[in-house]
């Protein structure tokens, strides 16, 4: 008989779900609850491939979004009682976690301790955490960390160059995120080199509403681009990446900004949909872009000059490069930005076949680069199976 976990991604007013046969990947039942806390909150998932909306009251919390989602499970019987055991995907796992864990009272204290740096994902994890051992007070529950893949990452890589008391202190640090989709894409890229993950140097691109750059040497993560929290780096659907450090205080100072107006302007105001003041679906951009709009082609511009750079400093550290992969919804997806990319990195031994690149969206995965070019990929990623593998490993 199949079993099957429930993976449950808490976000700040949204929860995903799915019901996940560990083995094959294969999930017969997802679906979304999203606009949390607000007069439009509503509930959707896909049964056999069949779309159904369920009902959700006005304002709903997460809290009581769950219990909505453990009734909804629970008028599919055949599914419902193989579950065997819960997967939390948790952002922020600190130093604590270098792998997933059996949740109790330890493990909830540790991510509760962590939530200052993940103020937004975390605590809504904890309920998430809280509401399904309620509804399911005999499964076995897992934390699946988005850090844990980087806990590998050398000294030199993860500190910042701040006084040292501050690390030693109050854990401030470079920490990563999107792990589970790199440790997924790496893999698969691995299996397709038909190499050993440990024999590989990659270079992997997450790159959606939220993006992530990470070196993978020898299969472990040397590098990658976000850092105490999910706003380093890479330039984001909303979120500006690297700026200079100043920036915050002189907004503060002379502009007369709050911190919590800074903290929104950066997280929800900048990035694609700062710079276009249009959007931060790259789709939209992309098709405003071609019918000659100069601010959707300046963001795009700007993403992609910023995803370049980064992939030439990640060549440097990884040393010879087995493969380049794109992954996340743009990178999965849009054959613009990969080739716009790989075009300004041909001198690098980088190059695509068009048509492959064309043929390579919407859920395919596969080699999009030219004979002559070192092995570059586009990978859907699957994070929902990498927590229910993790989550199988408790199940006795």
């Amino acid at each position: 008989m199949d079993q099957y976990v429930l993976v449950l991604n808490c976000g700040s007013s949204s929860i995903k779900f799915a019901i996940i046969e560990a083995k094959t990947g294969r999930s017969p039942l997802h679906g979304l609850a999203e606009n949390l806390g607000t007069v439009s909150s509503k509930l959707g998932f896909s049964y056999q491939h069949k779309q159904h909306d369920g009902e959700l009251p006005v304002n709903t919390d997460h809290q009581q979004a769950l219990a909505v989602i453990a009734d909804t499970l629970k008028q599919f019987e055949h599914l419902s009682r193989r579950i065997v055991a819960v997967g939390h995907r948790v952002v922020h796992g600190g130093e604590y976690f270098t792998h997933s864990t059996l949740i109790d009272e330890q493990v909830i204290h540790a991510i509760e301790k962590t939530s200052l740096m993940a103020p937004l994902h975390n605590p809504v994890n904890l309920t998430g955490i809280n509401s399904a051992q309620n509804a399911f007070p005999h499964l076995p529950h897992i934390a699946v960390f988005d850090t844990a893949f980087f806990q590998t990452m050398p000294k030199h890589a993860y500190l910042y160059a701040l006084p040292y008391e501050l690390y030693q202190q109050h854990n401030i640090r470079r920490y990563g995120f999107h792990g589970t989709s790199h440790y997924y894409v790496a893999h698969e890229a691995a299996k397709a080199l038909k190499k050993a993950l440990g024999n590989c140097n990659l270079i992997t691109a997450h790159l959606g509403n939220g993006c992530s750059i990470a070196a993978i040497r020898q299969g472990k993560a040397i590098d990658t681009s976000l850092g105490f929290t999910p706003l380093e780096g890479l330039m984001m659907g909303t979120r500006c990446g690297d700026i200079d450090p100043s920036i915050p205080a002189y907004l503060i100072e002379q502009l007369g900004y709050s911190a919590s107006e800074v903290s929104e302007l950066l997280n929800k105001e900048s990035g694609l949909l700062g710079i276009s003041k249009l959007s931060n679906d790259c789709r939209t951009l992309e098709q405003q872009a071609k019918e000659g709009n100069l601010q959707a082609k300046l963001a795009l511009d700007m993403f992609i000059y910023r995803l370049v750079k980064y992939i030439g400093a990640y060549l440097a550290v990884v040393g010879t490069l087995d493969a380049l992969v794109f992954t996340g919804g743009i990178g999965e997806n849009s054959a613009y930005v990969r080739e716009s990319t790989i075009s300004q990195l041909q001198h690098l031994g980088l190059e695509l076949d068009a048509e492959k690149n064309l043929e390579m969206r919407f859920g395919q995965s596969g080699l999009i680069s030219h004979n002559s070019s070192k092995p570059i990929f586009a990978i859907a990623t699957n994070e929902e199976w990498v927590i229910a593998k993790d989550a199988m490993l408790y199940v006795h």
